[in-house]
């Protein structure tokens, strides 16, 4: 198995991919003044097994496109929302969130939580913001510092992982850059990521190791979660993710 092989079964089952939280997406919704819109058109990009979408599905009067390039999460979301009975209000899309199937202007809303650093955020809301209607929402959740300066140890490890980390005025201008009215920002609580998140994959670590036998490359995945883990519990008052929400103009 290769390294996102390994991370997909580590990460299949699990509730959450990544920090969020059924009421952190509740309170970006209201933000955002969803509540009481009529047959919205939403596509929640990078979905993983669809936690925002099911949420989204259950609170407002819309349909979901839920787009994900990992099939087995699909196959976890389209279950659950089978179990809930609101496959009527999600259609899941196999694709890169780099090369969306999406003609320009068909949505009301995007939605990505915990996913546009795959993209990169400034070539992410760039590239997205053709696809909503005029007046359209985008709703992203993004690695955010939320101090000008911090400790060296974190600045390094997130330098390494996602250069593109910042505090949030300057994640604001680029949403203003890219054509996009701010409307709303939030930072997510420590139990979006211990509780929701890191907690729940330390419970999987052992099960997981023992299914491929220990291997080095198995090791290597979880050493370097746990690691992240660890400088979170050290450093969380410099480092978060930030909910912004924007609209397109």
């Amino acid at each position: 198995m290769d390294d996102l092989e390994l991370l997909l079964d580590l990460h299949l089952g699990s509730v959450r991919q990544g920090p969020g939280g059924d009421q952190e997406t509740a309170l970006a919704i209201r933000l955002a003044g969803l509540e009481g819109g009529k047959g919205l058109k939403i596509a929640d990009i990078g979905c993983g097994n669809g936690a925002s979408s099911l949420m989204l599905a259950r609170t407002l009067d819309a349909h979901v496109t839920a787009v994900d390039f990992l099939a087995p999460f699909l196959a976890e979301l389209e279950a659950a929302s089978a179990e809930a009975g609101l496959s009527d209000r999600i259609t899941t899309q196999e694709a890169s969130m780099d090369a969306l199937p999406f003609e320009d202007e068909q949505f009301d809303v995007i939605w990505a939580e915990g996913a546009i650093y795959n993209m990169g955020f400034r070539v992410g809301v760039e590239a997205w913001r053709r696809f909503l209607k005029p007046g359209g929402v985008l709703a992203v959740s993004e690695l955010t510092w939320l101090t000008a300066e911090r400790p060296g140890e974190l600045q390094a490890h997130w330098d390494g992982e996602y250069p593109e980390v910042d505090v949030a005025s300057a994640k604001i201008e680029v949403l203003e850059q890219a054509g996009y009215g701010p409307i709303g920002y939030f930072t997510l609580p420590e139990r979006c990521w211990l509780e929701n998140y890191y907690r729940p994959m330390q419970a999987r670590f052992n099960a997981f190791l023992e299914r491929h036998g220990h291997r080095d490359t198995a090791k290597a995945i979880v050493d370097a979660e746990q690691r992240e883990i660890e400088l979170y519990e050290r450093f969380k008052a410099f480092v978060s993710y930030g909910f912004y929400i924007a609209r397109k103009v």
